[in-house]
């Protein structure tokens, strides 16, 4: 139950007290940024749970590629994987909300309802692993230390904030430089609390060869550098019967094992060297999931559809590259990629071609601007390309007879405009002569195997994609150096416009590994900021998130891929999960291992 309370805020007092301003405060266990909490407060645990799940067994998965160090955060280097988990937050969000946060190591809130301040009670029974307590003090060098040292995205995203401050031990305040909402409540959530006394001589932006302190559930208890590192559910933590915890966390163990590539890593799981794998080719689901131990019933295959948004999947333009600054010469390479015969001959019908960066949701812009996102996107008419009011974006479609004559003409087009031209079968810019060559760079096979048709048909229209295959460690620093000219990747689901957004498309983000595609534009910047301050009003995010996708729809950063409604599980047959799947997330922390079907598997897989 909230509780409000009149008090007048201090910072304002001088000049506003004239005129009788006040702000409220609220005082609560929840933090909503979006729509109603689900939960009431007092509630036993989340719908999604079965809370009588049995703490038991052990669960490996596989990784493709390797690992050099255990610190989530540096700026080099690559991680273990789970490694950001070791560490819990200040509140903790459910799957099947879109931005409610309840009770983790902060047990209470209070905030100003102008969102210039906020404070947290710490619970006294936080512990880390190694029994020393949770503090405001931990968490104001929390923020010090990432707004000074590590990933850069989060001093750029918290530059609002002005201080975090311990009032006392278990009291810790957060005040704004300008009052928002979402930065405010996201800080609650998305920290994870460092333990000072471990972290203090240490350089979050440098990789850490041995396993940190952590608080979560879960803490590291052997490894192999590179190869595996395994996690064990700690008996005695802390916050084990907390509402958002109960039913959770039910694996005795968990590992990682790493591979090579994903070819290898399927044939390990077949022979039973792991024993969850969530499948993203359709080929390898179609054909390689046969053998022995399917015969015998020890796999088990599941389609699980799910109604969740859907990540972007793309091959993404660096647009800081010369030859992909103009949008013309990016919408002709989207011509090169037959979805329609690639989706028969190669992914057997499995899958719906991607169109929005809000896929599944009612955010995704169809058909023409409504009369409220033209109001919006008024100021920047003359920078809009016209078709953005008089159609609906659709990525090229073909017969899917692989014949794409008439897409190449267009495509042909397209390039003349940007001032190129074929000449002795290369595409070839009319003032500089040189030929439109670039290079896709990815990390495994699989991308491989899906980029090749997109070659050859580059190829036909005297284009050069050359494909270039370097490990997970070389990808991450090309990444993170925007060494690249494109990339096979993925842009996270956006249920609701969030200011998440800025991260991924805001110029104040171009030198983080979020911000892909290179974009400084100022229509998107704009339409990002305004998602940002208008959090809370539903109607205007609805025609901001349209707004937002059909730009950049029209600017043709990508080239969209593909996506399918279901979960494509494998595993082997010791599992048991609770009736009810949660909305946005397959929900593998709430699943269990069963002592009767564990035992009639092989030893190992016990």
């Amino acid at each position: 139950m909230k509780m409000w309370r009149q008090i007048a805020l201090g910072g304002l007092v001088a000049s506003t007290a004239t005129f009788g301003c006040y702000a409220a405060v609220v005082e609560t266990t929840t933090l909503v940024g979006f729509g109603e909490a689900k939960y009431a407060e007092g509630f036993t645990h989340f719908d999604y749970v079965n809370p009588d799940a049995p703490k038991y067994g052990k669960v490996t998965y596989g990784r493709v590629g390797t690992y050099d160090n255990f610190n989530r955060f540096a700026s080099r280097g690559v991680a273990a994987a789970a490694t950001g988990e070791l560490y819990d937050t200040l509140m903790f969000s459910p799957s099947d909300e879109i931005d409610a946060y309840y009770p983790m190591i902060a047990e209470r809130v209070r905030y100003s309802d102008d969102f210039s301040w906020l404070e947290l009670d710490i619970n006294p029974k936080a512990r880390f692993h190694d029994g020393k307590p949770i503090t405001a003090h931990d968490v104001t060098f929390t923020f010090e230390k990432f707004m000074s040292e590590g990933v850069p995205q989060y001093r750029v995203y918290y530059q609002d904030i002005k201080s975090v401050t311990a009032k006392d031990d278990l009291t810790v305040r957060i005040d704004m430089v300008t009052p928002n909402r979402e930065k405010m409540f996201s800080f609650a959530q998305g920290t994870r609390v460092l333990p000072k006394h471990f972290w203090q001589d240490k350089s979050l932006s440098e990789p850490l060869s041995s396993p940190p302190v952590g608080s979560s559930a879960y803490k590291i208890t052997d490894y192999k550098s590179g190869q595996s590192v395994t996690y064990s559910l700690v008996e005695d933590y802390w916050a084990a019967d907390l509402p958002v915890n109960i039913g959770r966390n039910n694996f005795k163990q968990v590992q990682y094992d790493y591979y090579r590539d994903d070819t290898v890593m399927l044939e390990a799981f077949k022979a039973g060297e792991f024993d969850f794998r969530l499948e993203n080719s359709a080929k390898f689901w179609a054909n390689s999931y046969t053998g022995v131990n399917f015969d015998k019933g020890y796999i088990s295959k599941s389609e699980i559809p799910h109604q969740k948004p859907e990540n972007t999947q793309a091959f993404v333009f660096n647009t800081k590259r010369a030859m992909f600054n103009d949008p013309n010469v990016r919408e002709a390479l989207t011509y090169a990629m037959d979805f329609e015969w690639m989706n028969k001959n190669m992914f057997y019908g499995q899958y719906s071609r991607t169109r929005s960066y809000f896929q599944n949701t009612d955010y995704e812009a169809k058909g023409t601007p409504s009369a409220a996102e033209q109001k919006v996107l008024e100021p920047f008419k003359e920078q809009l390309p016209p078709r953005l009011y008089s159609e609906e974006y659709q990525p090229p479609v073909t017969d899917g007879s692989g014949r794409i004559r008439s897409q190449m003409r267009t495509a042909f087009k397209l390039l003349k405009e940007a001032g190129w031209e074929l000449k002795n079968k290369v595409m070839t810019n009319v003032e500089t002569g040189e030929p439109l060559a670039f290079e896709l760079l990815i990390y495994s096979p699989t991308t491989e195997r899906i980029a090749i048709p997109v070659q050859k048909n580059l190829s036909r229209m005297g284009i050069d994609m050359k494909i270039r295959t370097v490990d997970t460690t070389q990808y991450i620093k090309r990444l993170r150096d925007r060494d690249f000219d494109m990339v096979s990747s993925a842009y996270s689901a956006n249920p609701y416009p969030s200011p998440n957004l800025m991260i991924a498309w805001n110029s104040n983000y171009l030198d983080s590994t979020y911000n892909t595609a290179g974009v400084t534009d100022p229509v998107v910047d704009f339409l990002t900021m305004e998602i940002s301050k208008k959090q809370q009003d539903p109607e205007a995010l609805l025609t901001l998130g349209r707004a937002l996708d059909r730009v950049l729809q029209w600017n043709f950063y990508i080239i969209p891929q593909w996506h399918v409604g279901e979960y494509r599980v494998a595993m082997w047959d010791k599992f048991e999960r609770p009736d009810i799947l949660p909305k946005y997330d397959l929900g593998l922390d709430t699943w269990w291992v069963s002592k009767d079907k564990a035992q009639a598997l092989p030893e190992k897989r016990r």
